[in-house]
């Protein structure tokens, strides 16, 4: 196995179109992921993901408070946007797009799970309190970059990028296999500059292919 591991985060169904919290063009995400889903396998590396998941009383969750969906406030000390309920554990809404080539996939990764913090990273928790599994599987393999992509450019892809950097991972980002929630209308825009700000590579998914042919 090389040394560079195809990080795919959070291609779930309640991202996508017709899901409880869809991100606009969340399913174009897909269609990128399987191309290089192939082109990393075909080069003998890793394609490892990540997926939101959450108990069904998650604090994260505006229904657990009387809030709006996305209301803003504080869970556990930490300030939170409270989101519609999504990517309950085994519900339809969790699973994996039924578009992507999940077979090809060596290992997935679970954040989210304590229903007192949320976890955006697929790294750690947002108080980074606790790690996933994520590390300590990759450094198991030896790799040492990342190709990072998907769901949502804003949160869950911004923050697993700046964990991995601070982890010492070279990181690329597929500008093209991401899509924000943007809750306000730069916040993705804003989540690429702060990405290649503390170090990480953007290309598009063309330009990935050229310069690493």
């Amino acid at each position: 196995m090389k040394q560079r591991a195809l990080l795919l985060v959070d291609l779930q169904n309640d991202f996508c179109a017709g899901g409880a919290l869809a991100v606009a063009e969340g399913d174009s995400t897909v269609d990128v992921a399987n191309v290089l889903i192939d082109w990393s396998k075909a080069r003998g590396e890793a394609v490892v993901a990540s997926q939101d998941w959450h108990p069904a009383h998650h604090g994260s969750f505006a229904s657990q408070h009387g809030v709006e969906p996305f209301s803003q406030g504080e869970l556990d000390g930490l300030p939170q946007t409270f989101w519609p309920d999504h990517c309950v554990q085994e519900s339809e809404g969790a699973a994996l797009h039924p578009l992507l080539n999940a077979n090809a996939i060596d290992a997935v990764f679970h954040k989210g799970e304590n229903p007192a913090i949320d976890s955006y990273s697929a790294f750690f928790d947002n108080g980074h309190r606790q790690k996933t599994a994520l590390d300590v599987w990759l450094r198991h393999h030896e790799i040492i970059e990342l190709v990072v992509m998907g769901l949502a450019t804003d949160y869950c892809v911004k923050y697993t990028v700046l964990d991995a950097l601070q982890l010492g991972y070279r990181v690329n980002v597929i500008t093209d296999g991401c899509r924000g929630v943007n809750l306000h209308p730069q916040d993705s825009a804003q989540a690429f500059m702060d990405m290649a700000a503390a170090g990480a590579t953007l290309y598009t998914l063309d330009d990935w292919r050229e310069t690493q042919a």
